[in-house]
């Protein structure tokens, strides 16, 4: 048991570690090809939702590829995971994203930890990060609740793909890469200080998630009852 524990969260610090090492990779790489915002948001979009995808294939059957404090707060909530099992995923998924931005940094020959300068906040980014966040953990508990677990690798990064290029916050959805972020000075980056606003809009949006994958799914049910009874 402790063995599996301990790959669990191993395969969590390593997912996040990577994830957010592409996130603030992908945004250095994109500062040094190209000073038009868009394309680097495009770029960075790109790589993270990719990167995304094969983690979670990779990762999935090991620790169920959380990556996020947020879906593991609502897999708690959900029952799958027990409160010291989801400590122990928050602790593990913090230290590897801020594990992932150093390595980033490292291999752009910046700072192993460098506190970012750019401040990220205002009410039409927060309600951005919220609803990036519900539709996340929407589609997840949906997926999951309609025995489609195996296509979560799809479903997340397209969500993603779409949320970073339609939300005002491009997407963070997710406090532990947020967390990250802070220390990496770059485009990728997020000011200390806009961190609490952001994980605040990230749990509150995961719980609103919740419920209406709870609504899709019980009107899904409804409907099909409905159907078979014809």
């Amino acid at each position: 048991m402790e063995h599996t524990v301990g790959r669990a969260l191993s395969a969590e610090f390593a997912g996040t570690a990577v994830l957010t090492a592409v996130v603030v990779g992908s945004g250095l790489m994109a500062a040094n090809l190209t000073h038009d915002t868009a394309v680097a948001l495009l770029l960075n979009a790109v790589s993270t939702v990719s990167a995304l995808g094969l983690l979670i294939w990779a990762l999935g059957p090991i620790s169920g590829a959380h990556f996020n404090p947020a879906v593991s707060l609502v897999m708690r909530i959900r029952g799958s995971l027990s409160t010291a099992a989801a400590a122990g995923y928050v602790v593990a998924q913090c230290a590897g994203a801020v594990a992932g931005a150093s390595l980033a940094n490292l291999m752009y020959e910046q700072p192993a930890l460098s506190i970012s300068g750019t401040a990220r906040g205002g009410l039409g980014q927060l309600l951005g990060e919220f609803v990036a966040t519900a539709g996340l953990l929407a589609v997840i508990c949906i997926a999951t609740d309609r025995g489609a677990a195996s296509q979560v690798p799809v479903l997340v990064p397209a969500w993603i793909a779409s949320a970073c290029l339609f939300t005002s916050s491009t997407a963070l959805a997710n406090p532990a890469v947020t967390l990250g972020r802070v220390f990496s000075d770059s485009f990728a980056g997020i000011a200390p200080a806009s961190v609490g606003g952001f994980a605040t809009a990230q749990a509150v949006g995961a719980l609103v998630g919740v419920a209406l994958a709870r609504v899709a799914v019980s009107q899904t049910k409804e409907e099909s009852h409905v159907i078979s009874q014809r």
